[in-house]
């Protein structure tokens, strides 16, 4: 099985899902985001693969999340493809869907 795995290596969930991942047999493309940003297109399709809103998948920890308090779904995914510190972490595409792999267990659910 293939699959993708929005990766960021300082974080413990994301090497966490990785791993689950590797120990599952999957062929994983790892793409480190905050050095190769999805585009707001690429992060419109996951969003929708995954059934979630761009607002479900904000890193509200980041400061500038804040700023983001009242926006709308376009805005907040113009403020992920500038600044990928705001897209929350891991996300995974395989060909059964795409999960925001918090916690990193849920991965398991589209192998």
């Amino acid at each position: 099985m293939k699959a993708t795995i929005y990766h960021n290596p300082r974080c413990g969930t994301s090497r966490t899902t990785l791993a689950l991942l590797t120990e599952a047999g999957a062929d994983v493309t790892v793409i480190e985001y905050l050095n190769h940003p999805p585009t707001v297109a690429d992060l419109s399709r996951l969003y929708a693969r995954a059934g979630i809103t761009p607002r479900e998948g904000l890193r509200l920890t980041e400061p500038a999340a804040r700023a983001l308090a009242d926006a709308d779904d376009a805005t907040i995914l113009e403020a992920m493809a500038i600044d990928p510190i705001l897209i929350q972490r891991p996300l995974v595409e395989t060909d059964k869907g795409v999960v925001l792999a918090r916690p990193p267990e849920k991965v398991l659910t589209i192998l």
